[in-house]
């Protein structure tokens, strides 16, 4: 990983992102970091607890903390955190007030060590069966419901996608609460010009409803990175 960071910034990139933090060697990821200049704009909550179940909220929380710790080591980057699995026979409003209470006590830990948590609606069709979160419009309601500076939403666009959403609709005036956009083609979450979304349409929506935030780039390449990357930029036009 440090390598890469080092990759990136070689290729002229100024943030990375990555997914899980316990299997790597964070302080030499640190090193990196300050060696390069980069920013980090974000890494996940692990282990991954559910929010919607409250018998593993102690657990997410200690969670919390503990990443909260890490990303002081690295430069302070936004915590991602995802909702878990829909629990069988629980009202869907119970699911609710579950992750609103989690998410308040999380993001009262967050505002203290001043990071941001980001929470991220997922596709529940090809990656991620049974995730209760799958919906960017709840998750602005979870969001708002939470009412922390500290909490805000991660919108991904190739979830979005693969949920049937329309981008303008979901988001409509709420763009504020995005802190965070990533992108991924669909079919196949490969990279941007690969699959069926219209790109120049997204990128125009997004600036349409005033996110003018990053853009991580969370897909799995199909030619050499670098080649990748460009070819990505290009599809862009960013």
């Amino acid at each position: 990983m440090p390598d890469r960071i080092r990759a990136a910034k070689a290729a002229g990139y100024d943030a990375a992102e990555f997914h899980l933090w316990r299997d790597k060697d964070v302080d030499a990821i640190a090193d990196a970091l300050d060696e390069t200049g980069l920013k980090l704009t974000g890494i996940v909550v692990e282990p991954r607890r559910s929010i919607v179940d409250p018998a593993q909220h102690e657990e997410f929380l200690q969670a919390v903390r503990e990443s909260l710790v890490t990303a002081k080591k690295l430069g302070s980057p936004p915590l991602v955190v995802a909702s878990g699995f829909t629990r069988e026979g629980v009202p869907h409003e119970e699911h609710v007030a579950a992750a609103v209470s989690a998410l308040k006590q999380a993001a009262a830990l967050a505002e203290e060590a001043g990071i941001l948590l980001v929470l991220e609606p997922l596709n529940d069709r090809v990656e991620h069966p049974g995730m209760f979160l799958v919906s960017t419009k709840l998750g602005l309601d979870i969001v708002e419901a939470v009412g922390s500076p500290n909490l805000r939403l991660l919108f991904d666009a190739y979830h979005s996608e693969t949920m049937g959403e329309d981008i303008s609709d979901v988001l409509g005036d709420r763009a504020n609460l995005v802190a965070h956009v990533q992108f991924a083609d669909s079919p196949g979450r490969n990279e941007p010009g690969t699959g069926t979304i219209d790109w120049p349409r997204v990128v125009e929506t997004l600036r349409s409803v005033g996110y003018d935030g990053g853009i991580g780039l969370e897909y799995r390449p199909t030619m050499p990175a670098v080649q990748s990357l460009e070819a990505t930029r290009a599809e862009l036009e960013l």
